[in-house]
């Protein structure tokens, strides 16, 4: 479907009531188990981890993506964003489809991550956010009590209470073939659990800050629930088509490497070890923004990558992970407003600053070390996907420049 016949058949679904839009669209693909074969990915190297071709004459290349690539700073998608409230758009599967495929038609991406929210899952639990304009999510009964949490629900049955996000998954399968990696995402039961907390984005993270210290057994208890969902909803997205899940603990950075060894590790932990008994094969991504200081950590986890925020110079980061881990990103996302000339040179640190040789050869995923902000030139995220499409060009001239320069 087109991306204007899309939007038009939007209008007219957004005018139904969402009981009858839900059964209206679960005919169109009802998700299940044995649709969608489990993936057989080695996570040794993301040449395998991201399923497309990337030998080249000059050698193999890094594959790329960027976190938040379906965002407001494509033209396209605010052709929707403009006019369709934000769970109108994440939860009607033709539009979260076409949202998540128009960076792939225009950048050709190694990864096509679907277009959702970290907070999808909430109200299956029994937890309602809205999204407003000019505010972000806005929870409006913050979980404050051992009452409230020992009323969420469990997430015994995502197909049924998500029933939207098994289509997108399966479509988007279908749509790249081959060609690209689709990847699925959930939020880290701490990230998950601050934003029930606070009922919105809040800088200081205060009342998740004072349960910490005044109530921390009552934390434990939400962080113990969110666990357990987010690891059946990653199994979902698994077996619905995702071929490797991205965790985000996007409010790592409110917590000291201590409060993260007690309120957010052993609990990605636990997600992380449930997800591996039920489908080892399926390669998982942890991305802590704020994770400077807390690098030892991450790579404790099981994640088979660790993502990082651009707060890090990648040679500091690989020295301390090792040549064993898996590294993505990090180039500041900011860089991305600057002339062709300055991407190249940030793209370029980063590769060289990874040096992808030796035991650490094709270890590295490029990515931005957070979203995509909204304003960035579209052109700049063309820039950056062909760099990597040069990378094994560049990584052979500097080798060669090294080699002669000794």
């Amino acid at each position: 479907m087109s991306g204007e016949c899309c939007l038009q058949f939007a209008s007219a679904v957004i005018a139904k009531k969402r009981a009858d839009k839900i059964t209206t669209l679960a005919k169109l693909s009802t998700p299940t188990t044995s649709a969608v074969s489990s993936p057989s990915l080695s996570v040794s190297l993301p040449s395998h981890f991201l399923q497309t071709k990337r030998t080249t004459s000059g050698g193999e290349r890094v594959p790329v993506w960027l976190m938040r690539q379906a965002g407001r700073y494509m033209a396209d998608f605010r052709k929707y964003s403009d006019k369709i409230p934000f769970r109108e758009r994440s939860e009607t599967p033709e539009i979260a489809l076409e949202l998540s495929l128009q960076p792939w038609r225009a950048f050709r991406p190694d990864g096509v991550i679907m277009f959702s929210d970290i907070l999808t899952p909430l109200p299956a639990l029994g937890v309602e956010f809205d999204v407003v304009k000019g505010r972000g999510p806005v929870i409006s009964s913050p979980l404050r009590s051992l009452e409230q949490v020992a009323a969420l629900r469990t997430l015994d049955d995502p197909a049924s209470s998500l029933p939207f996000v098994a289509p997108v998954l399966q479509a988007l399968r279908s749509e790249v073939g081959n060609a690209s990696t689709v990847l699925g995402f959930v939020g880290t039961p701490w990230t998950l659990a601050a934003y029930a907390v606070e009922g919105k984005a809040d800088k200081h993270c205060m009342e998740t800050k004072k349960m910490m210290r005044r109530d921390p057994e009552l934390l434990h208890s939400i962080l113990e629930k969110l666990s357990e969902a987010m690891a059946v909803y990653v199994v979902h997205q698994i077996d619905s088509g995702a071929q490797v899940v991205q965790l985000f603990d996007s409010w790592a950075h409110h917590l000291s490497p201590g409060q993260y060894a007690e309120f957010s590790m052993p609990y990605s932990e636990k997600v992380i070890a449930a997800v591996k008994r039920a489908r080892p094969d399926a390669p998982l991504i942890l991305h802590a923004n704020g994770g400077t200081g807390k690098l030892d950590q991450l790579c404790k986890t099981g994640a088979d990558v660790v993502g990082l925020d651009w707060s890090t110079s990648m040679r500091a980061a690989r020295a301390e992970a090792g040549d064993g881990a898996t590294l993505a990103g990090n180039v500041d996302p900011m860089e991305l407003f600057g002339g062709e000339a300055a991407i190249a040179r940030a793209v370029e640190r980063c590769l060289v600053e990874f040096d992808n040789s030796g035991s650490a050869r094709g270890r590295h995923i490029l990515n931005v070390g957070h979203g995509v902000a909204q304003g960035t030139p579209e052109e700049a995220v063309g820039i950056f996907c062909e760099l990597a499409r040069r990378s094994a060009a560049t990584l052979a001239e500097k080798s060669k420049a090294a080699a002669v320069a000794a």
